[in-house]
């Protein structure tokens, strides 16, 4: 009789799980902030605000269960250096978990990542691994990972696997417990950006899982493969170019974005999210990302749709990340002048929705 053995220890496997889960407990699910419009409208927009995670992203949510599922799946144990493709929040957050359980992380991103974003890495415990070409992130992580024996995260594949799509806690279920109580608790709509795509392939399947009639809308920055990608049917489309809105679109449609559970894409110019976010940031009190810019920018045109329809109901989308990580650019009049954008006539057109509900872009 022959036998093969190669169970590792579990000890390490059952503590870090704990540590993970005890991590999960300690922090309450993140607000759903009403965004203020006319009222006479009869149509409400909500931000799931996913600043409030302790590295303060929606992609804490997509890190916990990244480290789980390569826990759980033998691939990350004792030792193992973790190495992840990130452009910065995702870093950030697996980062922190990498620190928690002890383990060494590299984060490779594209040189022209936010130098903010880079030092709350560092602050983090990771480091750094810069590449010049966006699109060669994913094969310096892996190289990386096959020199340290360590393991690639590999978010662009995995994110729409690692999380729970039918419930346990997900953003898609938490949106919909916290709207139970609202005038209209199941939104016409729901507006999110992609990086990975796990997060729209999650809320779209959730969706489906418990027969909503919501319909999710994915909005995409300039520069970025998915749109066309969706357009032609092509999850093989390719732009090759790095997007200036960080922590969404892709130089390339990634393996985890699931295009059949979108029900429509809009392309946002990336002036029109940068105006938005400083919109927002306005009338929030406080700054936020430019993700959330292009999540506006889209939210704003269906709920224009609505009225001018007739319809009243109510939109949710994402606050991602707060604004202070981009100071140096989004928020930063030379940075976007030296992008080549004017934010002139997207300033326009938004203050022309808030005064007549109108959506001129």
């Amino acid at each position: 009789m022959k036998r093969c053995d190669r169970s590792t220890p579990r000890a390490w496997v059952d503590n870090a799980v704990r540590l993970i889960d005890a991590d999960t407990q300690r922090s309450a699910d993140t607000h759903l902030l009403r965004y203020p419009l006319p009222d006479h409208w009869g149509v409400q927009l909500y931000l799931k605000d996913e600043s409030t995670h302790i590295t303060g992203s929606l992609k804490h949510r997509l890190a916990r269960s990244l480290f789980l599922y390569a826990i759980c799946n033998g691939w990350v144990t004792e030792g193992t250096t973790v190495v992840e493709a990130s452009s910065g929040s995702t870093a950030i957050s697996e980062a922190y978990f990498a620190k928690l359980l002890g383990l060494d992380f590299v984060a490779v991103v594209p040189a022209k990542t936010s130098p903010e974003k880079i030092a709350l890495i560092e602050a983090q415990g990771g480091r750094c691994h810069l590449v010049d070409r966006a699109p060669d992130i994913y094969t310096e992580a892996a190289r990386l990972a096959a020199e340290s024996n360590g393991h690639y995260m590999d978010q662009f594949t995995h994110a729409e696997r690692a999380t729970d799509w039918r419930g346990n806690n997900n953003i898609a279920e938490s949106i919909f417990e916290q709207l139970a109580l609202e005038t209209h608790p199941v939104p016409e709509w729901i507006v999110v950006g992609a990086g990975t795509g796990g997060t729209s392939a999650t809320i779209g399947r959730y969706i489906r899982y418990r027969r909503h009639a919501t319909r999710l809308a994915v909005v995409d920055p300039e520069n970025s493969a998915f749109y066309g990608g969706y357009e032609l049917a092509d999850a093989g489309y390719q732009t090759g170019m790095p997007s200036r809105i960080e922590g969404i679109g892709r130089p390339r449609v990634e393996p985890s974005f699931v295009g059949q559970v979108v029900d429509t894409m809009i392309e946002v110019p990336d002036a029109g999210s940068i105006a938005a976010a400083r919109h927002a940031s306005q009338v929030l009190g406080r700054r936020v990302g430019g993700s959330t810019g292009t999540n506006l920018w889209g939210a704003f045109a269906l709920i224009s749709d609505m009225l001018a329809d007739g319809h009243t109901g109510s939109v949710v989308t994402l606050l991602c990340d707060g604004g202070d990580r981009y100071a140096g650019t989004y928020f930063n009049d030379e940075w976007v002048a030296g992008q080549g954008l004017s934010l002139t006539e997207p300033e326009a057109v938004l203050a022309e929705f808030i005064a007549t509900g109108h959506w001129s872009a």
